[in-house]
């Protein structure tokens, strides 16, 4: 087997500017060009999807960066065959590097004859040829089990933590951390425990899917300025509800760090709407022309998190090391935090 002298980044349509500030971000720290793979993923007339690679892989460490967002079957068709050409191609090993991994809120059976289609689309990744997926804040943590190939979760509470800590310092003892609902309670828990903030809970009450019937803050959110955090983001209407409730109990400020901005249908219009001061999301999932454009809501990039774990991952040193605020500090240096 030739020696692999450096990791190979290639990239699917669904989020190619994130790739390519992948490979820059990985120049920068090799101190040499990282470029992605010369390739095409196209579609024929019938929308099938088609792949080509126009480079020699054969022995590579290669790394498929491809988020399966919206549309969710398009992108993961898009992984699975960049997958197969890689293999079929002589790959040494193929990572996928999942920035948002679709189906994940698909984890368990709610109720009787419904699938666990993240399970499913784990089996067709295994399947496909990938050795081990790389991604982050996966919806419900069971999901690595999901997968008979190693699974590397990355979190963005220490990328959202060194935010907040530029963003309100002088402030901090003033913020509150709140869950919008009590299943991501430990989510928000860990970014109180990092900032050192206090910590409240929204609990809403469902009359059926997609409508929310109460809202009840569990904490003492009186005069605090409010940071809502969750891992989604879709139509909004749970979010800038909550919100609207935490301002009814008296917080002066309302703001909110969501992970994955799916951001589908009137969610844009919603959040512009609200009373939230700001929203705060990853670029895991590409910004649409109208999040780009809307003023309460700022982008914080996920390249430096995402180079530093393919290098890891291909080295064969810790990617659990990316968990600690230390260690992220010094690779988000300068970078996203505003003056």
């Amino acid at each position: 087997m030739p020696e692999m002298n450096e990791p190979k980044l290639i990239s699917g349509n669904a989020n190619r500017p994130l790739a390519e500030a992948i490979a820059r971000r990985m120049s920068m720290h090799r101190g040499r060009s990282v470029r992605l793979v010369d390739a095409r993923v196209e579609r024929f007339n019938d929308q099938e999807v088609f792949v080509e690679v126009y480079e020699n892989v054969r022995g590579e460490d290669m790394f498929i960066i491809q988020p399966t967002s919206n549309p969710a079957n398009d992108n993961l068709m898009e992984l699975l065959i960049i997958a197969d050409a890689l293999k079929r191609s002589s790959a040494a090993r193929t990572t996928a590097v999942i920035p948002y991994f679709g189906y994940a809120r698909q984890d368990r059976r709610t109720k009787a004859r419904t699938p666990i289609s993240a399970k499913l689309v784990a089996n067709m990744i295994t399947h496909a040829g990938i050795d081990r997926v790389l991604t982050l804040d996966l919806h419900a943590t069971q999901i690595q089990g999901f997968f008979d190939i190693p699974v590397d979760n990355l979190y963005s509470a220490p990328i959202f933590a060194l935010d907040l800590l530029h963003n309100f310092r002088g402030n901090l003892d003033n913020v509150t951390v709140v869950s919008p609902d009590v299943g991501g309670v430990s989510r928000a828990r860990e970014l109180a425990k990092r900032i050192g903030c206090a910590l409240a809970i929204v609990d809403k009450r469902r009359e059926k899917p997609g409508e929310i019937a109460e809202m009840t803050v569990i904490g003492d959110v009186a005069g605090k300025t409010c940071v809502i955090v969750d891992d989604i983001c879709d139509t909004a209407g749970t979010l800038c509800k909550a919100a609207e409730v935490l301002v009814e109990a008296g917080a002066t400020e309302v703001h909110s760090y969501i992970t994955h901005g799916v951001l589908s249908g009137p969610a844009v219009e919603r959040i512009t709407k609200s009373v939230m001061k700001s929203l705060v999301i990853t670029d895991s999932i590409a910004p649409t022309a109208q999040v780009s454009a809307a003023p309460n809501i700022r982008i914080v990039p996920t390249a430096p998190l995402f180079a530093q774990a393919i290098l890891n991952t291909w080295n064969g040193t810790s990617v659990s090391s990316l968990f600690d605020m230390e260690t992220l500090q010094p690779i988000y240096e300068g970078i996203y935090l505003p003056g």
